[in-house]
């Protein structure tokens, strides 16, 4: 019968004690300069050193050559304290967990002023210290604060804390600790030499991880498994089997699922775990030491080099691809998500529904930081292969968009502002510095006279491919009073019962570059999604999202345009005229994507204030908008005459609500015959803060009309005076 590794390999002298040199040198250097205290307290997790320590410091206390750091191992009391020694009289060992009582001290304190029988000193080894009662230590105090001259105490504890202060403060506290995996795998090997036994590449780091740093542990695991190897040693699947762990291959397999966002491979793996007997607790443990490795991997290449890592070098080369393939920011999450579950998995009653669950939040993207640097992550690795993902044509203006701005002569940008409209990403404070100059300049005067341009000419400018007008078309006959402002920007009327949209700067013909566009959109999806490109537009300019969110809907999509339908051609018309479908397309952008050319079409029956739900049939519904295609709107009726006598105002109706922007607009020439638009629905009064950054209007000095122009594009059609 063979006796146990951990017996047969215990160290008799402090230069054999594995990973505990902060303990043994200070220890040799006090018997060196013969400093040695009456009382030692010795510290530690289980299996460390400290019984075999204490050993060593009374053998090295009782050598007939000493006191000595290193035992001659010849006298009679190193013989019997030595591995296989019958033991010594005059060295006594107390079990505290079995003898730890106020009469057991008592005894300890009678016995110890009898002179030791053989040897130097009468030491005293009281192991599981923490175990002695409050009434016992209390009994051994004075004995240990002052002790004949031939007593030595040596308390081993695993729970320092336990130990009443008056005891701790009188002995010099030793605190050993677990040792380091590096060096038990060394000492393993070394050991496996000497018995003759033949080991697999990585079962020894298998051997360490289940030891857990406890030496007396890790050689128990070792001995296990060397009685149950057969003729070609110690087995890698022996191994696995026997101490539970989950093979390396059912790991390689779901980490590559994992990696590949192959959901079916991951079920499959964990269907595998279940079937084959494993613990899903003792998988989610081994997964989560797999992620590990590959987030130190990922952050420090040459990891096995330095000792953080200690695996085969086929499973090393394994991981660095694993690695690779997941990104630092994916590894992070994937390791916080997994650490999560297996706390959750602590008591769970179905422990194959918490591994499902676990390994469906691995797979799903969420929301939280680390979801979207890992987004970034994938995308980053898909540019560096060759792939563009679909939000690429948002960081570059599309060749359309180029050309538009070229069509001006000098090649200068168009603005689609009216004029004396600010520049959009002015700061306030020259804002209102160069509005007050403008005023004093006289610089702020109603907008231009101009006329509209013809039907030829909204014709031809429509038509794809043609050029813009050259001249105006001949202007439109009409009177004003005097003292009136001009006439503003009406479009042409409308012919063939379509209705007129404003002329745009045609672009030049060159070859136009399509943007990339996100996938698997349609009308609907847009549509669930107007709340938010309502909220984009609201940060680019206040105008455009009170206009949209009171007046407009969107129509349909065709992959290529955007089709927004308002409750009448006036919100239409200022849409187009104020600039606000850049800043539509320019917010589709940051919420899609996608660079759409937006179409300002009329539809009374659009509902603004309906937000279509989950159920919605989209385009299915009601309205002259059926399938994202616009239907034609009835033909403008006549029109009265130019000189045609304007009818008496009407009495002063009582106060009442403001009115919303769109319904109470004075209606546009040619617009006869549109159906009324549906009352908008009102601003909520959260929403309508103004910012910090607004310019004052005090400060600013504007009228009544140059504010009402430049916050809100209005054109004053007529004035007049009250009689």
């Amino acid at each position: 019968m063979s006796l146990a590794l951990y017996r047969r390999y215990r160290p008799e002298t402090f230069e054999e004690v594995v990973g505990q040199e902060h303990v043994t040198v200070p220890l040799q250097q006090a018997l060196r300069n013969d400093r040695v205290h009456h009382a030692y307290l010795f510290s530690g997790p289980r299996g460390c050193g400290k019984t075999t320590s204490a050993r060593i410091l009374a053998r090295c206390l009782n050598c007939e050559r000493g006191p000595t750091p290193t035992p001659c191992g010849e006298c009679r009391s190193c013989r019997d304290l030595a591995r296989n020694g019958p033991g010594s009289i005059d060295v006594i060992e107390i079990d505290a967990a079995s003898h730890g009582g106020v009469d057991d001290a008592r005894e300890l304190r009678e016995r110890a002023h009898f002179a030791p029988a053989q040897s130097r000193y009468k030491i005293y080894i009281v192991d599981e210290a923490h175990m002695v009662t409050s009434a016992g230590f209390n009994a051994l105090l004075k004995l240990v604060e002052e002790p004949p001259e031939h007593v030595k105490f040596i308390f081993a504890t695993t729970e320092p804390d336990k130990v009443i202060g008056t005891i701790r403060s009188r002995t010099h506290h030793y605190p050993f600790r677990l040792v380091p995996p590096g060096v038990v795998r060394d000492y393993l090997a070394e050991l496996c030499e000497k018995e003759g036994v033949t080991v697999e590449d990585g079962v020894l780091p298998l051997v360490v991880r289940a030891g857990g740093g406890s030496m007396r542990d890790t050689l128990s695991v070792l001995d296990q498994l060397i009685a149950g190897s057969g003729p070609e040693g110690v087995t890698y699947q022996l191994a696995t089997a026997l101490l539970g762990y989950t093979d390396d291959q059912l790991l390689d397999d779901i980490v590559n699922a994992f990696a590949a966002r192959d959901g079916a491979a991951v079920f499959q793996v964990v269907d595998r775990v279940i079937e084959g007997g494993h613990d899903p607790r003792r998988f989610v443990a081994d997964l989560l030491e797999r992620f590990r490795d590959l987030v130190i991997l990922a952050a420090v290449p040459d990891a096995a080099g330095k000792g953080l890592i200690d695996k085969p070098a086929d499973q090393l080369d394994r991981m660095r691809d694993q690695a690779a393939r997941f990104g630092l920011a994916e590894l992070s999450r994937a390791a916080d998500l997994i650490n999560a579950g297996l706390a959750e998995m602590r008591g769970a009653t179905a422990p194959r529904l918490q591994l499902e669950l676990l390994c469906a939040r691995v797979l799903l993207p969420a929301a939280d930081d680390g979801s979207v640097l890992a987004r970034l992550e994938r995308l980053e690795r898909r540019l560096s292969t060759g792939g563009a993902p679909p939000a690429v044509a948002a960081q570059h203006p599309p060749a359309a968009q180029l050309a538009r701005q070229q069509a001006e002569p000098g090649g200068h940008p168009v603005s689609h502002q009216p004029a004396g409209w600010p520049p959009e990403d002015e700061p306030a404070g020259r804002l209102a510095t160069r509005l007050t100059g403008q005023r004093a300049a006289g610089q702020l005067a109603g907008p231009a006279t101009a006329e509209p341009p013809g039907p030829a000419a909204v014709d031809q400018a429509a038509r794809p491919g043609g050029e813009a007008a050259a001249a105006p078309s001949p202007a439109r006959p009409g009177t004003a009073r005097p003292g009136s402002r001009p006439a503003a920007h009406w479009p042409a009327p409308a012919g063939d019962g379509e209705t007129a949209v404003p002329a745009r700067p045609t672009p030049v013909d060159e070859p136009a570059v399509p943007a990339a566009q996100p996938s698997g959109l349609d009308t609907l999806s847009v549509r669930r999604m107007w709340p938010q490109i309502l909220e984009a537009v609201k940060h680019r300019r206040r105008f455009t999202w009170i206009l949209l969110s009171q007046n407009a809907q969107i129509a349909g999509l065709d992959g290529t345009s955007l089709q927004v339908a308002f409750v009448n051609a006036g919100a239409r018309d200022r849409f187009m005229s104020s600039g606000s479908d850049e800043i539509l397309r320019r917010a589709l952008i940051d919420v899609f994507g996608a660079d759409w050319k937006i179409e300002a079409l009329v539809d009374p029956a659009a509902d603004p204030s309906r937000s279509p739900g989950p159920g919605d049939p989209g385009d299915r519904g009601p309205g002259p908008f059926r399938g994202g295609a616009p239907a034609r709107t009835p033909p403008a009726g006549p029109r009265s005459p130019a000189g045609a006598a304007r009818p008496a105002p009407a009495p002063a109706a009582q106060p009442g609500p403001a009115p919303d922007l769109a319904a109470d607009d004075p209606e546009p020439p040619g617009s006869a015959g549109v159906a009324p638009a549906p009352r908008a629905v009102p601003v909520a009064p959260e929403e309508d803060v103004p910012s910090e950054d607004d310019p004052d209007a005090d400060e600013l000095g504007l009228s009544a009309h140059e504010l009402l122009m430049r916050e809100l594009g209005a054109t004053i059609i007529e004035e007049y005076e009250n009689d």
